[in-house]
């Protein structure tokens, strides 16, 4: 028992180094990942190039009037339309997105083409946007969820980003919904850890073999994806927009160079997909986490006791240890905060918010424990009543 009493104190210590060290090394060192990230303006080009714009759409009625509409009202000099991928939908997707066109005098912009039957192998996502691409004959291609709401600049400022960095993928984070409690606790989160695994510095950098993609928003363009093998390439890919991202960046430029990616967040296009509880933020993040996770159990012990020691660790020592461990996570729980507010600022919620980080990260746990436990079941990949994971 002595033994016990003696060692728990240097094992608390020892746990309020590591987690300080892990924080330290992430705020310094990790690609100033906690920093938000935004383009710079780009000049107009000589030429403007020629885009199609598709848009996966499965039970997406009540949204289109929003998104849609915002795209056919777009102010590209160039030449563009839309297809929408209507991907089985019960609610008359196609036929609203139709009417929509109609009242905005856009008929000739859209074009509603009706998703094959999912092809063994494919992802339904995947499968939804190659049914686009196959009627595409643009220079580039804006691939586009049926959630997103575009400012009428948006594709002309992608264009001309694209064309004068010449980049063969570029994509946009989008600025999440963020009004009710479950997303100002789990939204402004959701980006940090996700930023957190991709550095949008060290995926932007073309000395780094790191690709990562927000599917939001994604031009790419057609030469990059022709390079690539087209979307076959990633066809059984429910992370979809990363492996987009890494296959264009490890072989999607020009024979004498790489792809060339670029990850920012984005201000003014925003995501108007809702998540009013707890529990739809939950089945967002368990239909992905476990595929993200390469559906190791290994790597899901070790994600979750990582993921205990940074964020939970600093705010229970000083309930439960001495005066050292207490100064120690204390001392991290202020570095982690300091470093989640950019985010918290980036959503416009008041700083208090920065503080509820760890309960946001104990939330990531439970729903990446559950998407292995969906995956064990076979019912990975759950999304609009389609299991895709496998």
């Amino acid at each position: 028992m002595h033994f016990l009493k003696n060692i728990a104190p240097h094992m608390a210590t020892a746990i309020g180094a590591f987690s300080l060290l892990g924080w330290v090394y992430l705020g310094l060192l990790h690609g100033r990942f906690w920093q938000p990230l935004f383009a710079a303006p780009a000049i107009d080009p000589v030429s403007w190039p020629s885009i199609d714009i598709i848009v996966p759409a499965r039970n997406e009625a009540d949204i289109l009037p929003r998104s849609l509409g915002s795209l056919l009202l777009q102010d590209y000099p160039g030449t563009w339309r839309i297809f929408l991928i209507d991907d089985h939908s019960t609610d008359g997707t196609g036929d609203i997105a139709r009417k929509i066109a109609a009242q905005k005098n856009q008929t000739q912009r859209l074009e509603v083409i009706t998703a094959p039957d999912l092809p063994k192998g494919w992802s339904g996502k995947v499968a939804a946007m190659q049914a686009g691409v196959a009627r595409s004959q643009s220079d580039y291609i804006l691939f586009t969820d049926a959630d997103i709401a575009h400012p009428k600049d948006s594709l002309r400022k992608l264009a001309a980003r694209a064309v004068e960095m010449r980049l063969d993928l570029t994509s946009l984070m989008v600025k999440l919904h963020c009004t009710t409690f479950a997303e100002k606790l789990l939204i402004p989160a959701f980006v940090f850890f996700f930023a957190m695994l991709y550095p949008f510095a060290r995926a932007n950098d073309e000395d780094s073999d790191l690709a990562a993609a927000a599917g939001g928003v994604m031009l790419v363009r057609r030469r990059a994806l022709n390079n690539i093998g087209g979307l076959a390439s990633i066809r059984s890919a429910l992370i979809d927009d990363c492996s987009l991202a890494k296959n264009i960046k490890r072989i999607g430029g020009p024979e004498e160079r790489s792809g060339r990616i670029e990850l920012t967040l984005s201000k003014d296009v925003k995501s108007i997909r809702p998540y009013p509880d707890i529990r739809s933020v939950w089945r967002m993040i368990a239909r992905s986490a476990f595929t993200q996770l390469r559906h190791s159990y290994w790597l899901l012990a070790g994600t979750v006791m990582g993921m205990g020691l940074l964020f939970m660790a600093p705010f229970v020592l000083p309930l439960t240890s001495g005066m050292l461990a207490t100064g120690l996570g204390l001392l991290t729980a202020i570095f982690m905060i300091l470093l989640y507010l950019p985010m918290v600022r980036f959503y416009g919620l008041p700083i208090i918010w920065a503080v509820t980080l760890p309960v946001a990260a104990v939330v990531y746990i439970g729903a990446t424990i559950d998407s292995a436990r969906l995956y064990w079941q076979g019912k990975g990949g759950q999304w609009k009543g389609r299991a895709q994971a496998s």
